[in-house]
């Protein structure tokens, strides 16, 4: 599925225009990108968690030469998923809480 096609699912399943569907997922996507990027984490209960990590710098190599090569350190975003989207991928219901 691209971009697209979501905007088509979400604009059906709201009932509002692809237009107005378009900058929903816009404003979501850009809050997501926003505040992970400043190091904050955002949580959607039973979908999953985005946030940011520090990977540390490493020594790689050079898949033809056989070289080592320094990689050095960075920040990227992890996406850690949610118990019921774990569920719903694995074609089974999600646990209910006690």
């Amino acid at each position: 599925m691209n971009k697209s096609e979501l905007i088509e699912i979400i604009a059906a399943e709201a009932d509002i225009t692809k237009v107005a569907a378009e900058k929903a997922l816009s404003a979501v996507t850009g809050a997501v990108v926003k505040t992970v990027s400043k190091g904050g984490t955002v949580a959607l209960i039973g979908f999953g968690t985005f946030k940011s990590s520090k990977r540390a710098a490493r020594i790689g190599r050079n898949p033809q030469t056989g070289k080592e090569l320094k990689i050095a350190a960075t920040t990227v975003p992890r996406f850690t998923p949610g118990a019921g989207f774990k569920a719903a991928v694995a074609g089974k219901k999600a646990a209910k809480k006690k």
